[in-house]
This record gives structure tokens, C-alpha cells and sequence, in this order.
């Protein structure tokens, strides 16, 4: 992998190579400001440190900010005034993430751009190469991460980080405020008026598509060792691609089944005593 940006991608090494595949695609969805990049980190990190059969392992953390779509003249002048949706789907350059995620697929190289939050602008001339039979694992996070059908049959694992709104909230006013220098007013106009009911109406219906839903985030720290560990587990599996394919649906249907054990409405064996809401 080639990296000119170092803003919306990182990568870790675990140490000693192996017969390569294409990488083990995970997407990560949740709110603004829910610790998607964190929890990203924390599952690298974590993958490290298991370190099975020392085997070197290429992980890789892109993030969807990276496919915000260029802004048109009018557009610039409203999203100089927080007055533009950067929560909608329509934000992003649908078409160029699912030809990025396929070529990584099809085991292509591509190049992944980098975004200017303070311009609210790509960089010219500045992009991450990824070659994906040097990758063994891909973190892709984002808001609308499972918005588009496309994309998000693309994954082998979906994560949703589910973070409680004032958390979200006080951290995004701290990262637009402290960070990028925005007039807190403008933070509040923002989260108000796009963020909220952006989030309600787009992102947090694709929770349900989510493999494993991880309350509190980065803070649970149980959820993301077990799911390094899952990850781990899978690529340890020879790379044979029957065998390989088939434990990953086998492991990921267990893995789904328990971590809604809790959700009622999910649970076929107490369908007869379910009869009225509570």
C-alpha cells in the first residue's frame, strides 16, 4: 500500500507474511461523533496484539469521509455557512465508493481521495493507493457506511457503533470547535438542523443490517476484543475459497445470533408471550 495522506486512512502490521487473499472487508457504521475511527483503532490494535501463528497482517482503516463529492459554486457558499448537508447521502460520491470497494474486491488497486474538512474540498494531487493482496483486513467507517444496497453487500462483517445522542453531540461540538475552528453557533445551527434528523432519517434505520451492534463504542472494550478475536479466527482459516467463504458465513450467523440474543423481537422461542408491547 502506497499512502500520500495520512487524514482519512491508517494501517497497522502484525509481524510474518502469508499466502494472500483479498482482504476481509468490515464496515463500521454509527452516528457522527459515535467513535467509529476510534473503535477502528482499538480493533487494529487489538489484532496486534493477538498476533496468531506470527503471521504478518496488513490492516487498513478507511474512512467514508473520504468520498464527500465536490461541492458545486452555490453549494460552497451554503456549506460556508452551515447551511449545507454534509449527512445526506447525497454528500458523497456514491459511484466512486463502490468502484473503489469493488476493484478491492476484484483484487484491483485504487486510489482513495483525501478530503479537506476546513476547504470542504479534495485535495488535488493527494490520494491513498491501496494494492489489496498486501492487505489482509480493510476497516471501512462512515455515517451512511450501510445506506447503499451497493456497498454494503460488499461487507464480510458489519459493525454499528451505538452511542448515546449527548455523547455524540458534546464530541462533535468539541471536534468542529477545537479542530476545525468552527463558530459554535454554527455547530449547533448544523447538528440542529442536518445533523439530528439526518441521522434519524438515514443512518440510524441501517442498524438492523448491522452483523453486531457495539453499545458505547470504543468503550466496550469486551465487544472489541471479542470481535479482534472473531476476525483473527477467520483469517487463520486456510485460504481455500469453499472453505474460506463457507466459515465466514457459518461464523458470522453464530456471531450475529448472539450478539442480538437480547432483542426480543428477534427471539423466535418467546414469539407466543410477546403479546403486547411494554
Amino acid at each position: 500500500m502506497e499512502s500520500t495522506s495520512s487524514n482519512p486512512t491508517s494501517s497497522s502490521k502484525m509481524p510474518a507474511k502469508t499466502a494472500k487473499r483479498a482482504p476481509f472487508l468490515i464496515g463500521v457504521a454509527g452516528g457522527t461523533a459515535s467513535g467509529k475511527s476510534t473503535v477502528c483503532e482499538k480493533i487494529m490494535e487489538s489484532l496486534r496484539q493477538i498476533n496468531l501463528e506470527n503471521v504478518e497482517r496488513q490492516v487498513v482503516h478507511l474512512s467514508q469521509d473520504s468520498f464527500y463529492r465536490e461541492l458545486k459554486g452555490p453549494e460552497k457558499v451554503r456549506a460556508a455557512k452551515g447551511m449545507f448537508n454534509f449527512d445526506h447521502p447525497d454528500a458523497f460520491d456514491n459511484n466512486l465508493m463502490e468502484s473503489c470497494l469493488q476493484d478491492i474486491i476484484n483484487g484491483k488497486s485504487t486510489k482513495i481521495p483525501a478530503y479537506d474538512f476546513k476547504s470542504n474540498s479534495r485535495v488535488q494531487n493527494k490520494y491513498t493507493t491501496i494494492h489489496p493482496f498486501e492487505v489482509d483486513v480493510i476497516l471501512f467507517e462512515g455515517i451512511l457506511t450501510f445506506y447503499n444496497p451497493k456497498v454494503r453487500d460488499m461487507f464480510n462483517m458489519k459493525l454499528f457503533i451505538d452511542t448515546d445522542a449527548d455523547s455524540r453531540l458534546a464530541k462533535r461540538v468539541l471536534k468542529d470547535v477545537d479542530e476545525l475552528g468552527r463558530d459554535m453557533d454554527l455547530v449547533l445551527h448544523q447538528y440542529i438542523h442536518y445533523v439530528k434528523p439526518a441521522f434519524e432519517e438515514f443512518c440510524m434505520p441501517t442498524k438492523k443490517f448491522a452483523d453486531v451492534i457495539i453499545p458505547r463504542g470504543p468503550d466496550n472494550k469486551i465487544a472489541i476484543d471479542l470481535i479482534s478475536q472473531h476476525i483473527a479466527d477467520l483469517l487463520s482459516t486456510p485460504p481455500d475459497a469453499v472453505n474460506y467463504n463457507t466459515t465466514i458465513e457459518s461464523r458470522k450467523r453464530h456471531f450475529s445470533d448472539t450478539s442480538n440474543m437480547y432483542d426480543a423481537s428477534r427471539r423466535t422461542d418467546l414469539k407466543d408471550v410477546l403479546t403486547r408491547p411494554h
